[in-house]
């Protein structure tokens, strides 16, 4: 797993695309590195609200998904409009 501060930009292979909400702009990438067709994806969420990108949250695409969140995004009420979001982009990417 990488460190949480990693930093992203929109030309990484793995992104799929962007949301924001307020100030806030949000982008998930698929994890490209060390991946196996048996191992489920893992994606990760950045949010940069203005102080640069930062992961926030990863997870996993199997069923009984548990997202693994970062800092104050813990129990933040964006949590799951955030996840659902995400989960849209894993579905439809805007990088095809």
């Amino acid at each position: 797993m990488k460190a949480e501060t990693t930093l992203d930009a929109p030309d990484d292979g793995g992104w799929l695309g962007d949301f924001h909400r307020g100030p806030a702009v949000f982008s998930v990438f698929r994890e490209m590195s060390d991946r196996h067709p048996l191992i489920p994806d893992e994606y990760r969420i950045t949010c940069n609200d203005g102080a640069g990108p930062r992961v926030i949250c990863r997870f996993v695409d199997e069923p009984e998904m548990v997202p693994e969140w970062f800092g104050a995004w813990r129990n933040d009420e964006w949590c799951e409009w955030i996840l659902n979001r995400a989960l849209a982009l894993v579905a439809s990417p805007e990088n095809t």
